[in-house]
């Protein structure tokens, strides 16, 4: 896993920089998705997750569910149109799992894409690093995970 500046990054997931997000491709054209630990960092502690319903159709950047932090709304978008057909029920109890474990335990949405070639816009491996380490050094970010206390 590569690190800057306190991020994690796993180099096995594809990210979309713009939108701070992740996808994990799983059998049967099932992707996995969540935030990335900068915009965990960014967001603050989480307080609040609002999933889309189950069995909806969303498109390509489109939103699967909203997070709200103390000084933040927003969407996580799906990297793929595609239907939603999970969602990690464990965040409506506890929204902080999004701040402390980003990538294995508070992934956000399963979607069942559409077209898995919308994904080749998304970047991976070193390409993915070498751009968010740009992104984390020109913002000036530092990753820091809030506590489960």
């Amino acid at each position: 896993m590569a690190e800057v500046q306190g991020c994690e990054l796993p180099e096995d997931l594809y990210y979309d920089v713009e939108k701070d997000t992740w996808a994990k491709p799983l059998d049967g054209n099932i992707i996995m998705l969540g935030m990335t630990d900068v915009a965990q960092t960014q967001a603050g502690k989480i307080l609040h997750v609002t999933f889309k319903k189950i069995g909806s159709f969303v498109k390509r950047r489109g939103n699967t569910a909203t997070i709200e932090s103390g000084k933040w709304v927003g969407p996580v978008p799906s990297p793929a149109s595609g239907e939603i057909v999970e969602v990690n029920e464990a965040l409506l109890k506890d929204p902080l799992l999004l701040n402390i474990s980003p990538y294995k335990d508070a992934w956000v949405s399963k979607v069942k894409a559409s077209d898995l070639n919308e994904l080749n816009d998304l970047l991976t491996g070193r390409e993915a690093v070498e751009k968010y380490r740009e992104k984390i050094i020109r913002e000036q970010i530092q990753c820091m995970r809030c506590s489960s206390q």
